[in-house]
Formats: C-alpha cells, sequence, structure tokens
C-alpha cells in the first residue's frame, strides 16, 4: 500500500488493535453498570435537568419513566457528559421529533412505503457479534442515480395513516423521514429485542448501538459524487437526533480513490463517529470480521456461513427461540418469523413484552400481536400468555411523546408471511483485513474521467400485496456490492 511500508501482518495488528479501543465510550464503558461515579452522577444531573425543563418525567406505579437511562446515556456520551451540552442536544432532537411526528410516522407508516425504503438501506442480518450488539449490512450498490431519483420521487406520496406527508416547504422531506423509520425500528424493535438475549457477557447492560459492515465494492466515484448531498443530510441528521447508536462501522471493498472520498465524507462526523470507521482490505475482511462476530453470524458473502443476502428480512437468532412464544401455531421458516413493516415492544406488568406489528395498510392502522418475550426463557414462563396488560413504555429518543396515544393491545392474531426470494449475486468471498492506503486524487479530475448521469427511470421496487394486514415483498433485483459507506452513520 502507498505511503505504508510495514509488514502486512503489523498492519493487520494494528488495526485489530485499534478496533478494540474503538470510541472513546466503546461499549460496555460509559453505558449503564459501567459508569465512573463521576458519569454516575452526571446522569443523575441530566435527569434533574430534563425533569425541571419539562422534557423527562420519572416513572410512577402505572407508568415507566418518559426516557430511559440507556437514551439519556446516548446523549451524555455523545457530548462526553457534559450536561448542558447534552440537554441542548436532547432539547433539539425533541423538538424535532415533535415538528415531524416521528413517532406517529413509526407508528403509522404504510407498510409498503417502509418496506421499499428498508430494500435499499442498512439492513438488520438478525444476528449479533460476540457481545450482543446487532450486525446490519449495507450495500451501496442500489443507490445509483436512477434508483435514487425515482426513490425521491416515490417518497413524495409517502403515507402516514392515509395521510400523504407534505414535501413542499417540510424541514425534514420525506425521503429522509422514510430513513428515520428505519432508525425508529432500531431503538423501538431491534435493541430492546437484542438487550433481553442473555446469553453475552455484561447482560444486565442494555444494547444501545449496532454494527455496520458497509460494502462498497464496485462503487464508481460518479455514484459516491451523486449521492454526497443525500448522504451528507442523513448522516447530519442521524448525528444530531440518534446519537451514539453506532459502536462500528467496517467498510468493506473500498475502490483506490475512496481516500478522495473520504476526505469530504469525515468533515460530516464529529470525531467520535470517525474514531468508529475502519477501511478493511477486501482480500482480508473475513480475519477482522471473525474477530468480533462469530462465522455462524458472518454473511456467507463475506466468510461466514449465515445464509443471508441484502434485502432478505432478518434470520433468527437462535437464541430468541429460548425466549420467544409466537402467536402464530403454524410453522414459519426463520427469515420470515418476523413480519414485514414496522414492530415494536410493548412491556407488559407481568415483565414480558408482546411484539406488535405496527404500520399501515391502504390507510388501516395493523395492530397485531406477533410473538411474546419471557426474559427468564419460555421454560420457565408458566402459563404462556400472548396477551396481558400492558404498562406504558419508557420513551427513547425514537419511541412516541406522551401526548401520542399508545396503541390498545388487541386480542393476538398471527400474521401472515411468505418466503421472498433473494436476487443478488454471491461476491469473491474475502479473507482477512488491513487498512486502505492510496494517494488523494483531484476530486475534479476525476469526475471528468466518470460517466455521464444517465436518466431517471420509474423505482423498480416490486408491488407490494397485502394479507391480513401484512405486507408481502419479494427483493427488487439490484446488483451487488456497492454501499453508500454512512448513511447508517450513528454517532
Amino acid at each position: 500500500m502507498a505511503g505504508d511500508d510495514r509488514p502486512a501482518a503489523t498492519r493487520t495488528k494494528t488495526t485489530e488493535s485499534a478496533l478494540l479501543r474503538v470510541g472513546e465510550y466503546g461499549y460496555p464503558i460509559g453505558h449503564l453498570g459501567h459508569l465512573t461515579e463521576d458519569q454516575a452522577e452526571q446522569l443523575e444531573a441530566f435527569r434533574q435537568l430534563c425533569q425541571e425543563k419539562g422534557l423527562y418525567k420519572p416513572a410512577s406505579d402505572l407508568n415507566h419513566s418518559s426516557h430511559d437511562d440507556t437514551t439519556l446515556l446516548r446523549f451524555l456520551r455523545a457530548r462526553r457528559f457534559n450536561v448542558d451540552a447534552a440537554f441542548q442536544q436532547f432539547n433539539e432532537t425533541e423538538k424535532w421529533r415533535e415538528e415531524n411526528k416521528i413517532g406517529e410516522l413509526y407508528e403509522n407508516i404504510d407498510i409498503k412505503d417502509y418496506e421499499e425504503t428498508r430494500v435499499l438501506y442498512p439492513q438488520w442480518t438478525g444476528r449479533r457479534d460476540k457481545r450482543g450488539i446487532p450486525v446490519y449490512v449495507f450495500e451501496v450498490a442500489p443507490l445509483n442515480s436512477k434508483t435514487m431519483a425515482a426513490y425521491a420521487k416515490s417518497s413524495e406520496s409517502t403515507s402516514v395513516g392515509g395521510t400523504i406527508l407534505k414535501s413542499k416547504g417540510a424541514a425534514t422531506p420525506p425521503r429522509l423521514l422514510r430513513l428515520f423509520a428505519l432508525y425508529e425500528n432500531l431503538t423501538n424493535f431491534i435493541l430492546p429485542l437484542c438487550s433481553g438475549l442473555k446469553d453475552r457477557e455484561n447482560s444486565d447492560t442494555p444494547i444501545s448501538q449496532s454494527n455496520n459492515i458497509v460494502d462498497i465494492s464496485g462503487v464508481g466515484l460518479k455514484q459516491f459524487w451523486n449521492l454526497r448531498s443525500h448522504m451528507q443530510d442523513a448522516s447530519t441528521l442521524a448525528t444530531a437526533h440518534y446519537p451514539e447508536t453506532l459502536d462500528r462501522i467496517f467498510i468493506i471493498g473500498a475502490p483506490s480513490f475512496f481516500p478522495t472520498v473520504w476526505s469530504w465524507i469525515k468533515r460530516w462526523f464529529d470525531p467520535i463517529t470517525t474514531s468508529k470507521i475502519f477501511i478493511l482490505n477486501e482480500e482480508k475482511a473475513y480475519r477482522t470480521l471473525s474477530t468480533f462476530i462469530e462465522p455462524s453470524n458472518i454473511p456467507k458473502k463475506y466468510g461466514g456461513t449465515l445464509e443471508y443476502e441484502f434485502g432478505m428480512r432478518p434470520v433468527l437468532d437462535p437464541a430468541e427461540e429460548q425466549h420467544i412464544v409466537w402467536a402464530s401455531p403454524d410453522p414459519i421458516p426463520s427469515n420470515q418469523k418476523w413480519p414485514l413493516g414496522p414492530v415494536k415492544w410493548i412491556p407488559q406488568k407481568d415483565g414480558t413484552l408482546v411484539a406488535m406489528a405496527v404500520g399501515s395498510v391502504d390507510g388501516k392502522e395493523r395492530r397485531e400481536v406477533v410473538a411474546t418475550f419471557h426474559p427468564d426463557g419460555k421454560e420457565n414462563r408458566g402459563l404462556a400468555k400472548t396477551q396481558t396488560e400492558p404498562m406504558q413504555p419508557p420513551q427513547t429518543s425514537m419511541q412516541p411523546t406522551d401526548a401520542q396515544a399508545q396503541p390498545t393491545q388487541p386480542e393476538a392474531q398471527p400474521i401472515q408471511t411468505e418466503a421472498h426470494p433473494a436476487q443478488i449475486e454471491a461476491l469473491p468471498v474475502p479473507t482477512e483485513a488491513q487498512p486502505v492506503y492510496t494517494e488523494v486524487q483531484p476530486i475534479q479530475s476525476l469526475l471528468l474521467e466518470s460517466e455521464k448521469i444517465q436518466q431517471p427511470e420509474p423505482f423498480q421496487t416490486p408491488a407490494v400485496s397485502v394479507a391480513n394486514g401484512a405486507a408481502q415483498k419479494p427483493l427488487p433485483p439490484q446488483s451487488p456490492g456497492e454501499v453508500a459507506t454512512l448513511v447508517n452513520g450513528q454517532a
């Protein structure tokens, strides 16, 4: 590699050491159960300040606190436990959420619109790393100029509970609001589920972050350049309003010109975020990934054994089956047990969590019980229940405000699902990892060498059919391998 004469083995070990040191507050440092005395005091001071300003309500006999400590700590870590700075960011986030009705968005977004967005952006594989943190995969290839132009046009008709979101003059355009519905899924569904699984060290410490494998192999400079505005807008808002939801980003398949792209991408993030981003040589990526993720949880495309391809729904983690009682008695493939569209957990008075499929279909709310999660294991649950009395859940930075009513839990109804084929070709399997260093070329000269943008074509996502309130949608045909690196750039 240009500019680095060290032996390959030395460079690889240096990269892995850096990954182990990632971030100023790498999990579990700075998280619940691992706070210093000073950090615990700052958390209490932050909580009191938020309460004084009307942004936090403590728990009562009937309700949880308006925001859990895990959420408050994310804002504190993002501001290095500076209470005043954390409050300013938290206050701005709450205003942003209210102005854009983020809670209502996740509860009532049309399932078709949600799925149209999901297949283009970072997706949870259904698996976790060795510490229990969820693993996402993101391929940038589908985000070409045609797809993004067609997607932007499609997003103008985004429906929430049958109402089309206003596009003209909106502070946050619908195309970005759709993306943030996916962040809502992270904190309303994925992180609580991963926190409840106890087959990990620090099992009493909630999971509040995600890992991301970002595949940019084959992406041309023109594509990066065309995505820059969208990536910058998405990354800026995510860093501001969903802080500290990122653990690590592994960038795989970086082209020779990537340092040029990185020189302007990294300006969108604060130092804490950029310290979590690692560029891995495609030929050696597996060695690094397997250091942090069991091979059974790494997709085959990257050298592991997991039967997962970009665009699929999450492949069920075997540990989940030890805790979950499904509402439907019918046998369902492991990558279809979680339904299409948004899902959230409803805490119950007996300590269990009920998974509720939300969103809307043809303007009508979907409220269907999918499963019940038993923290102590379903074998210790006693008499299985699929309906218990709900408590008001604690509000995370991605949950509805107190002004927004929680949905009434209906009788359990099975979710109808069916298989959809993955239509993505497999790329060559990489092996181990090391940093990528190349000379930075002027962006202008590289752009002159790239191809002209082709005219947009209509969005090619297949139509979504609905059966009993659950959307069925096959994966759109897409070329493999390119990643818009930091659209999921959670700070």
